[in-house]
């Protein structure tokens, strides 16, 4: 068993840090970077990732005053001509998608509509726009548009269960047989973004899966091949194709939420998958106790950080008993979808 408690009074330290003097106005990083290029004052990221993170760690404001100004900061941040939320470091529709995602946690919405988007809600303007992202070359980023696009006109309520229907339905004819992943034909070993990893790799296509899985599961649809998408996941564990549990990011919920649903869906490999799964928390958990936390950078990085309270609220949940908290961490995805 591991005791997260500590971790987590770390976590909700570095969130109320990053604060910036009202309610709900926070900052993403809270120091520069070598290159001078980032923005230190109030940030998309940082709004939205302060409510997921103290959504995850059951700090979520409960004073009127408090909740008022976090949702009146997230929607200040919107453009009014587009509907959209922009900041350099994502593409547009994934800003959108995480705010919108944010705002829904105070059971709010966007004061503008989504304009940019209107064209979508066509479903045969959708399944194009599906068809010529970059599958092969990179499905990882690439996934940020497709999944963030139906989230954004699902959660402002834009589209119906006929257009879901459309959505699902392609993803679902684009499903790899062979991995489980998406999308079919488009499958190999490529580079991560990772600059540190020269070996080709598909965990990218298991990145990029991850981001239409979690709306797949929140529409409470089937998977198509969540057997062999538990075996791609447990072989690329194994092989140690990708550096999981020494980094704070993304990667590992990824990962853990593919195997896990995959599991949940299928019941394959099931004692495996729970061997996998302690594994990494026995590489993981110590790494995250073990951080220099006024200094690491990735933790200082209030978006990099939702990243791994994501990991650790799926790994608690995969795992009764081995991770010890107060209170049981949340999984934004199980409320609404997109991180």
């Amino acid at each position: 068993m591991h005791d997260l408690r500590p971790l987590i009074e770390h976590i909700a330290d570095t969130v109320y840090s990053h604060e910036l003097g009202e309610a709900g106005r926070f900052q993403r990083w809270d120091r520069q970077d070598a290159t001078e290029s980032r923005d230190l004052g109030v940030n998309p990221y940082g709004c939205a990732d302060a409510a997921n993170l103290l959504y995850s760690i059951n700090r979520f404001p409960r004073r009127p005053a408090a909740r008022e100004g976090a949702v009146a900061w997230l929607q200040s941040l919107q453009d009014p001509a587009t509907g959209m939320f922009n900041e350099p470091t994502h593409h547009t529709i994934h800003t959108t998608a995480h705010c919108l995602g944010a705002l829904d946690l105070y059971d709010a919405e966007p004061l503008h509509p989504l304009s940019e988007l209107e064209k979508y809600t066509d479903a045969e303007a959708m399944e194009q726009f599906l068809d010529q992202l970059n599958w092969s070359g990179n499905p990882w980023h690439a996934s940020h548009q497709g999944a963030g696009l139906f989230v954004s006109l699902v959660l402002t309520g834009m589209v119906a269960g006929d257009w879901q229907d459309r959505y699902f339905n392609w993803l679902w004819n684009e499903t790899d047989a062979e991995t489980g992943f998406l999308r079919r034909g488009k499958i190999r070993p490529i580079l991560s973004p990772r600059t540190t990893d020269p070996v080709p790799t598909i965990f990218p296509h298991l990145a990029g899966t991850f981001h239409y899985l979690f709306n797949i599961e929140y529409a409470r649809r089937p998977l198509r091949f969540p057997d062999r998408m538990v075996d791609t996941s447990l072989e690329i564990f194994a092989k140690g194709e990708f550096p999981l549990g020494d980094n704070v990011g993304f990667a590992e919920i990824d990962w853990v939420f593919i195997l896990s649903r995959g599991l949940q869906q299928s019941g394959h490999r099931f004692a495996e998958c729970k061997i996998a799964l302690r594994a990494l928390c026995d590489r993981y958990i110590p790494y995250l106790l073990g951080i220099d936390y006024e200094n690491d950078d990735d933790f200082n990085d209030l978006h990099w950080l939702f990243g791994c309270s994501c990991a650790l609220a799926e790994l608690q949940r995969m795992l009764p008993g081995y991770l010890r908290t107060d209170r049981p961490l949340r999984l934004v995805l199980d409320r609404r979808p997109f991180i």
